[in-house]
């Protein structure tokens, strides 16, 4: 605790010897080296003192550096098969003290989001819990389960066989993304039991990374999840491009948020509609190609479509920051900074 405030440590383990993907942990996952999604979780969340990569090799190392995290190297006996990631987690905390509470995040979490990762912490925090966790449901009730005897089924339990699936009781299970301990908390129960909070997380954002197999259904899952959507928004049709968002109805409140905004700025709606008609009058020219910027016409004209680029970075920004005016008036000084370059060319 320093001045009243609990100090938070995250710890992601990330071992070099994966036997059935080869460098797991910093293969490239749509794009992106895969124990980074758990870094920049853990730094947007604003949740950490102190992010650490513990590892017992030099290329994620390199890896977890570039990307802001801290890296302390494992000894020998926490670096082989046998050591589990337990394990590696009490030692991590032993050599990091000080601290309050601590969350191991999975480095092949790229699902992760921050607000199950707050959620966690919350409900631990404001409870005599000693920990939280990851969960998600069973995608098929465990009741009607079998084991194959001699060729032949055997259930583990015949009188569940003619029950309904809706009156047979939910079961969940880890959904190995994160794990917060209230460090020095004790309990005589297994993790699994009555001192520890589930956190559950819909089946769409989990997925266990093992196997090749599973690897690559963790890609298609997240191309589909985060990939680019075209809604309708208002009369508009709208391109999202890489999104953060759990619905299409929290894309459309976030894009209705950014509407609001530019209808109130003062004696800007008007003069932001003919420029970006100006603009229309110059298709030909590659206005799209500059980043993080968002393009609305004049409604008068006929084909009306919104063009919104990297629209997740620009809505965090304005609500981390709270500073929407002023990011809308950098967005049109962009514009006027296009059309003067436009008649320069003419």
């Amino acid at each position: 605790m320093y001045g009243g405030i609990a100090l938070n440590l995250c710890i992601i383990p990330a071992r070099g010897g994966s036997k059935r993907i080869p460098k797991k942990n910093i293969k490239l996952f749509c794009g992106k080296p895969l124990i980074v999604y758990s870094i920049e979780t853990a730094k947007k969340s604003g949740l950490f003192d102190k992010i650490v990569v513990s590892t017992d090799d030099e290329e994620i190392a390199k890896v977890a550096k570039e990307y802001g995290a801290e890296v302390q190297m494992r000894p020998e006996h926490l670096a082989d098969d046998y050591a589990g990631s337990d394990e590696v987690f009490e030692y991590v905390i032993s050599q990091n003290p000080g601290f309050e509470y601590a969350c191991m995040i999975y480095a092949t979490a790229p699902f992760l989001r921050i607000e199950y990762l707050k959620e966690g912490y919350e409900k631990l925090k404001n409870s005599n819990a000693c920990a939280s966790f990851s969960a998600t449901t069973f995608e098929y009730p465990i009741q009607r389960a079998f084991k194959i005897v001699n060729g032949r089924c055997e259930m583990f339990d015949k009188s569940q066989f003619y029950k309904r699936s809706q009156d047979l009781e939910v079961a969940y299970h880890d959904a190995g993304q994160f794990y917060w301990k209230k460090i020095g908390c004790k309990s005589d129960d297994v993790f699994f039991g009555k001192d520890t909070i589930p956190i559950v997380i819909p089946r769409y954002l989990v997925q266990d990374i093992d196997t090749m197999e599973d690897f690559i259904r963790a890609e298609k899952m997240y191309q589909t999840v985060y990939g680019d959507k075209e809604i309708s928004f208002e009369g508009f049709s709208v391109k999202i491009y890489y999104g953060d968002f759990d619905t299409h109805e929290a894309i459309v409140k976030k894009l209705r948020d950014i509407k609001k905004v530019l209808l109130t700025l003062d004696n800007r709606e008007e003069f932001f509609n003919i420029k970006i008609q100006k603009m229309y009058k110059y298709k030909n020219k590659k206005l799209f190609s500059r980043p993080k910027y968002i393009q609305l016409p004049n409604p008068k004209i006929p084909k009306k479509n919104i063009l919104i680029k990297d629209i997740v970075e620009s809505i965090q920004y304005l609500d981390e920051n709270n500073i929407h005016e002023s990011v809308i008036r950098d967005y049109i000084n962009k514009f006027e900074d296009l059309l003067r370059e436009i008649k320069g060319n003419k």
